[in-house]
């Protein structure tokens, strides 16, 4: 079956008080996870995730280990518990923003231990730069992605206003200043959009507003060590396949100010003839976005117990 599968993993924006917590009670081998990831941390992620409050869950230094371990502990139990090797399941793999780091995780390119340590200096300097940088993002709907270049040139008047996300088609995220942001939004309506919502994120991610936390974690990812991924990755900043250990430290550098481009991403899979994506970890966020992009390609998500046995019933 492997030939014709990806696997993706969500990023912020997926997560959502009580995630993981029924794998946590059923299975101990993804109880380990949650225990790893507190561990490593030095605190209780995993109550924060289980229990909420919901405002601390959405905090990015906590949000993004906490929907790693989701994500994690999902291909633990599908491993341990059933067998699955990730590198059976499927032929490549992708994670939208920190699920990248999930799908370095989950092919072997990168330990549970140096995945939760990186996404917590991650988190940490995205939101140190979100507090230095007033930024804003917003989503603009209805236009592709040549428009939606013209809209974050013609709002930047001297300040950054950047393509974050090229999520799907028709579904574009933009970062920068918050002068620039409004001023995109209103250009937008010129220009055929059909909503420019803003988002409630506290920073600009994925723009040049956020280049001290880009320079962190350059440093942090060269102190870590990487395998070559066992399964090939389709990296967010080039929509390319990458199984250079060395490229990988380079791309993922650049992805804290660079764009997401997860439509092509959804491309280049069709292209490699993939013909069923599964999405693991917490949400359906993925799932929506294939099929705006990839009307072909079938979709599945896995994101409990239940699940797990549904597709497991079916493979």
């Amino acid at each position: 079956m492997k030939n014709n599968v990806a696997i993706v993993f969500p990023g912020q924006g997926s997560q959502v008080v009580g995630m993981g917590k029924d794998l946590f009670e059923n299975y101990s081998s993804a109880k380990e996870v949650f225990n790893e990831v507190d561990e490593i941390l030095g605190y209780k992620l995993s109550q924060i995730i289980f229990e909420g409050p919901s405002d601390e869950l959405i905090k990015t230094q906590n949000t993004q280990p906490a929907l790693m371990a989701v994500s994690i502990a999902l291909i633990r139990v599908l491993e341990k518990n059933y067998g699955k090797k990730f590198s059976d399941l499927c032929s490549y793999t992708a994670g939208h923003s920190l699920g990248e780091y999930s799908s370095l995780c989950a092919s072997e390119a990168l330990s549970l231990k140096d995945t939760a340590k990186l996404l917590q200096i991650r988190g940490q300097a995205m939101a140190k730069c979100a507090e230095n940088f007033k930024g804003a993002m917003s989503a603009i709907l209805g236009v592709e992605i040549d428009v939606a270049k013209q809209i974050v040139e013609e709002a930047s008047q001297g300040e950054i206003c950047q393509i974050a996300n090229d999520n799907s088609v028709g579904q574009i995220v933009i970062s920068g200043a918050v002068d620039a942001v409004n001023r995109a939004n209103e250009i937008a309506k010129t220009k055929g959009a059909k909503r420019a919502i803003l988002l409630p994120v506290s920073g600009a991610f994925h723009s040049k507003l956020m280049l001290e936390a880009q320079e962190v974690m350059h440093q942090a990812l060269l102190k870590t060590k990487f395998a070559n991924p066992k399964v090939p990755i389709i990296a967010n900043v080039t929509a390319q396949i990458a199984q250079d250990s060395q490229q990988i430290i380079d791309l993922l550098t650049q992805q804290i100010t660079g764009s997401v481009r997860w439509r092509e991403t959804m491309l280049k899979f069709e292209n490699l003839g993939v013909q069923t994506i599964i999405e693991i970890g917490s949400g359906k966020v993925l799932s929506g976005l294939v099929a705006r992009t990839c009307a072909n390609i079938k979709t599945m998500s896995i994101q409990n117990s239940e699940d797990l046995k549904n597709f497991l019933n079916n493979n």
